[in-house]
């Protein structure tokens, strides 16, 4: 089967240069064509996205965004719709996930942008969100408007199916003409989102595009960065460093690099009633999308004194894992994701030979992998693709000199403990650069409205246009009615 992925607006596929994706998964194999723009096609284009913002989407109530966007969620939630039918067929062909984890995983991520968490979204960072249509009274006097960017650029990695819809949403609710750049690893839903929105709103339609380079482009990447007033960037910490070596001074530059999640354990949770099922839970953060996420656990620190031991309980989540291993398959893993699965898997074997207090469960040939650690150890990433170690630790409290020092990497951790230890343990965490807290199963699943590493979805990407309680009173003077 061959798609065309991208939207262009104003731009004739027949005017294009494509070029062609191969993915191959579960027996099947799908082509995909991308298209490649020169330069003149490039800036052509993101003149025309900012002029139909600033002409159209600018003039728009946020209500009636919010409302449009609800719709075209509404379809690629409707699994008789034919994008959302092909969406099922296509994407564990092109990402490798098993289709169950794509048809779950995407039903729960799209029910994210539904009209009622919008607001979520925007309340979370707007006191009023009228702000975003008009001046509104501020706090301290006199009047604020919010202003989106006019051309918002989006660089979007493909580890996980979907992630360019919260940016691109999130861009859309602050009336920003967009630009999207698609991953090579997932090129395709953005383009389905940005078609259905374009079918129910046509000049919406025309104030984004979704394009693409081949990463580490750095010529045709400059074209894109130097149109831009402000930059959302996904990936490694690398490639972001040179992107933002490349990005104009004046542009605003917004990242999400790499971090480790982590979860912690209390013996509050280690019964033999409780324990089986938060085990389950544990095993299915790890499963869902092979830790490819920012937010996937790869470390979990299990406390001592519970009436189910570290190690009863790692051998808890070894067995669940074996089920979701049957239930849904690892996906196929690269040479590189393999080899790096097999030596974080031989250098912990090779540590457990000597060392009574260090187990690793599971075979080589399984598609996962479980090391129980008795003694304390800090926070370390695992080999991904279902690769987690479970520490043993004599407190709560040790948690926090185990992933403080690594304060740069951290974003998501999941608590099981009772309510006054989750909310002493948080705070702790916190102090250490842990920006969100989530029940174990949640891990993967953002709530709406998440500040993604601790930031504002929708604040960060505007300017604000104060008028001044002394403009209004001096204004005054100049009334028609004064005498």
């Amino acid at each position: 089967m061959n798609l065309f992925a991208g939207h262009l607006p104003g731009i004739a596929a027949t005017e294009v240069e494509w070029r062609r994706l191969d993915f191959s998964a579960w027996g099947e194999g799908v082509t995909v064509d991308v298209p490649l723009l020169s330069e003149a096609q490039g800036l052509a284009l993101a003149a025309r996205v900012r002029e139909n913002a600033r002409s159209y989407l600018k003039t728009l109530p946020v209500a009636e965004i919010v409302a449009t966007i609800d719709k075209a969620i509404a379809r690629l939630l409707d699994r008789e719709d034919p994008l959302r039918r092909q969406a099922e067929a296509l994407l564990p062909v092109v990402t490798g996930y098993d289709a169950e984890t794509v048809r779950l995983g995407l039903s729960g991520y799209l029910r994210t942008f539904r009209a009622p968490q919008l607001q979520r979204f925007l309340a979370e960072d707007f006191a009023n969100p009228g702000v975003l249509d008009g001046f509104q009274p501020a706090m301290k006097g006199g009047f604020a408007r919010a202003h989106g960017p006019e051309l918002l650029l989006h660089i979007w990695a493909g580890n996980v199916p979907g992630l360019s819809l919260w940016s691109l949403i999130s861009g859309l609710l602050v009336k920003a003409g967009s630009i999207g750049k698609v991953a090579s690893a997932e090129p395709l839903l953005a383009g389905w989102f940005a078609q259905i929105l374009a079918e129910i709103d046509p000049r919406l339609g025309e104030c984004l595009a979704i394009v693409w380079w081949k990463g580490g482009d750095a010529a045709s990447e400059q074209v894109w960065l130097n149109q831009a007033d402000t930059i959302v960037a996904y990936g490694g910490n690398d490639a972001l460093a040179a992107i933002r070596e490349r990005a104009p001074i004046t542009a605003r530059f917004l990242t999400h690099g790499h971090k480790i999640g982590f979860g912690v354990v209390s013996v509050a949770a280690l019964d033999a009633r409780k324990a089986g099922a938060l085990a389950r839970l544990c095993a299915h953060d790890a499963m869902r999308y092979e830790q490819q996420g920012c937010y996937s656990p790869q470390m979990l620190f299990v406390e001592r004194g519970g009436k189910v031991s570290p190690r009863e309980f790692a051998e808890m989540v070894s067995r669940e894992l074996a089920a979701f291993a049957r239930r849904h398959p690892r996906r196929a893993l690269s040479v590189a994701e393999a080899a790096g699965v097999a030596a974080w898997r031989s250098g912990e074997e090779m540590r457990a030979f000597d060392n009574e207090g260090r187990l690793v469960l599971g075979d080589a040939e399984d598609g996962w992998s479980v090391v129980q650690v008795d003694a304390a150890e800090p926070l370390a990433p695992s080999g991904l693709n279902r690769t987690l170690k479970i520490v043993a630790v004599e407190s709560l409290d040790a948690v926090v000199p185990l992933v403080a020092p690594f304060r740069s990497f951290l974003q998501s951790a999941a608590i099981a403990a009772s309510p006054e230890e989750l909310f002493r343990i948080a705070a702790l965490l916190g102090e250490a650069g842990v920006t969100r807290i989530a029940a174990f199963g949640t891990m993967t699943a953002p709530e709406a409205g998440w500040h993604n590493d601790g930031r504002f979805n929708l604040l960060d990407l505007v300017t604000i246009t104060e008028i001044e309680h002394s403009a209004e009173l001096a204004a005054e003077a100049f009334a028609p009615y004064v005498d």
